[in-house]
């Protein structure tokens, strides 16, 4: 090979050198390792999304401002987990459906 240093002092220097590069590589792998363990632990223990859910808004206080489908991103952050009667009721009441997730197409209310 003509890419090597051509003495031996100097191919130990890389061996060792290769040899550090190599375990961090593998420490870095590791760490990755678990963080990605944790995660899907995390993942495993979290409860299921509800099917619908209200949400109060940004101040939580009053009635509902929305209804959404259980894993709808844009609800907000103060929401209730409510079932299938609690957000048709919701609906009938007059609280906008969220027109991200469509949860009146999904309750029967719309074709």
């Amino acid at each position: 090979m003509h890419d090597l240093p051509p003495d031996l002092p100097r191919l130990r220097t890389l061996e060792t050198w290769l040899a550090l590069a190599l375990d961090r590589v593998r420490e870095a792998i590791a760490v990755k390792e678990r963080e990605e363990e944790a995660r899907r632990q995390r993942e495993a223990r979290r409860p299921p999304a509800p099917d619908w859910i209200l949400d109060f808004g940004l101040t939580g206080s009053g009635a509902p401002v929305a209804v959404h489908a259980g894993d709808c991103r844009m609800a907000g952050r103060v929401t209730k987990p409510v079932d299938r009667e609690a957000a048709r009721r919701a609906l009938v009441e007059g609280v906008t459906a969220c027109g991200h997730c469509r949860p009146e197409v999904a309750l029967g209310f719309l074709d």
